[in-house]
């Protein structure tokens, strides 16, 4: 009995030393805000906004099945319109509507930078307040398709070097500027303009794409505006998961048809994902950078001692957030799905498809064995239609995140800084072959409207947050002197 007593208040005293170690190392966690200030400079904004309109009002969506080139180089004549040093100073390297700007450095040993962007936007569909290619600037904000996803890129880091060519700096490395005319459908312009790179024997020393902006409140509990910058993106994959049968009516249904073996995976998926949960140096990097901005002492004490909780957030976390869930582990989302054409007809054959997003530390082929297994124990059939693995990781200790951040220090000093995963795809992904780097932020500001608005109706950017976003951009260019 004493045995079991003593062992009872040894383990108490434990708990208790490590809820008190807990307490301890989040008390010395100081406390931040994290604010971001749009420009207040009226002529600025108002020749910024005019510029973005438009391009915004330049139709350039993009079709898979009717590809128009020729729009594109419309779209390039207006941009040598804007930004007419840009086209006079630069060589102009047009790769069948993809369009890059080379840039000569003074110091031939030094390897180039590259931002990009893309060109091309996603139809304007539905009933829109303000005519989706109006371009109309109306209390602050820029109204249409493009305008937040993402001209407003383009945009920003062509009238950076407009501005610095305008001042006679010459930069110390070579600066690509890139934008492809298929980032909305995945299409070949970005593999393109890498193969151009490849072709030469040039490789990037960073390279700065979409993926992440200036948001506000990120996740519950954390109050404020913070540079998300993307770190990696998971990868994409679609399948078909197929159930077969001998058919028949539909009155004498057996057991086990298509549909039910269909259903059941799809269940045993949604209730028990078979992918395992981890986390990566960007998720850590993202509760670390976020801790001293939560506003609980509960959120807080979890973020500070995460690697002391982890075990216990594993579990947690994806049950809380969809969001925090894929960042963790690979996906699965069920998409369409398909049986017979007749109400009373069992079919010989029903399907459904799946996207996958896959994570580094499960990857295409190991994920892809994993749902494939999972299937064949409802005697389903798998079929793998395209896709593509994770993209690799940007270096947190690396001189190119450095520069990130001494940029937004310098430009936004009192935002806050949050690594993330990009759950999404952009054009950066194939450029691993010729880069070691990929930055995926565009230094503009978003609030949660404007961000559920692309690729939505009355998509829209504020056009005060444009000369930060400029700066940012010229900062970054000067910041490679220091190489």
């Amino acid at each position: 009995m004493m045995t079991a007593l003593k062992l009872l208040l040894g383990l108490l005293i434990a708990l208790l030393l490590f809820v008190a170690v807990l307490a301890v190392r989040t008390l010395c966690t100081g406390k931040k805000e994290a604010i971001y200030t749009p420009s207040e400079d009226q002529e600025r904004i108002a020749a910024y906004g005019e510029k973005l309109s438009r391009m915004v009002r330049y139709e350039t969506v993009s079709y898979r099945d009717a590809p128009d080139v020729e729009k594109f180089r419309g779209f390039h004549a207006l941009l040598a319109e804007l930004f007419p040093r840009v086209f006079a100073e630069l060589e102009k390297i047009e790769i069948d509507g993809n369009l890059m700007m080379k840039w000569k450095g003074t110091d031939d040993t030094l390897a180039p930078i590259m931002i990009i962007s893309h060109q091309d936007v996603v139809p304007a569909e539905g009933e829109w307040t303000h005519d989706p290619f109006s371009g109309e600037i109306v209390d602050g904000k820029l109204y249409g398709r493009g305008a937040g996803d993402i001209k407003n890129g383009v945009f920003s880091f062509y009238q950076a070097v407009e501005e610095l060519l305008a001042e006679g700096y010459r930069p110390r490395c070579d600066v690509y500027l890139g934008s492809s005319c298929t980032e909305e459908i995945g299409g070949d312009g970005a593999p393109k303009m890498c193969r151009w790179l490849q072709e030469r024997n040039i490789r990037l020393f960073m390279l700065c794409d979409e993926g992440g902006s200036i948001i506000e409140d990120p996740i519950a509990g954390v109050k404020g505006s913070f540079a998300a910058i993307g770190i990696f993106e998971k990868g994409y994959g679609d399948m078909r998961f197929i159930a077969r049968s001998n058919g028949g009516h539909s009155s004498t249904p057996p057991r086990n048809t298509p549909i039910a073996r269909l259903a059941k995976f799809e269940a045993e998926v949604e209730r028990r994902s078979p992918f395992k949960v981890r986390f990566s140096e960007a998720v850590d990097g993202m509760f670390r950078n976020l801790a001293p901005y939560a506003s609980s002492f509960g959120l807080k004490l979890v973020m500070v001692n995460l690697p002391l909780l982890r075990p216990l957030v594993k579990k947690l976390l994806p049950m809380i957030s969809a969001e925090a869930a894929a960042m963790l582990q690979t996906t699965i989302a069920f998409t369409m799905q398909k049986g017979s054409d007749g109400y009373n007809v069992i079919p010989q054959e029903a399907w459904v498809t799946g996207n996958l997003r896959y994570i580094p530390h499960q990857g295409l082929e190991e994920s892809n064995r994993i749902i494939t297994e999972l299937a064949a124990k409802y005697d389903i059939e798998t079929e793998w239609v395209t896709g593509n693995d994770y993209s690799r990781s940007l270096d947190l200790n690396g001189e190119p995140y450095r520069m990130t951040l001494a940029c937004i220090g310098k430009i936004f000093p009192q935002l806050g800084v949050m690594p993330y995963v990009v759950t999404g795809g952009t054009d950066s992904r194939f450029f691993d072959p010729v880069c070691d780097a990929c930055v995926r932020f565009t230094p503009t500001a978003v609030d949660a409207d404007q961000l559920g608005r692309m690729h939505g109706i009355d998509e829209n950017i504020s056009v005060n947050v444009l000369p930060g976003a400029v700066d940012y951009y010229k900062c970054l260019i000067r910041m490679q002197e220091e190489r």
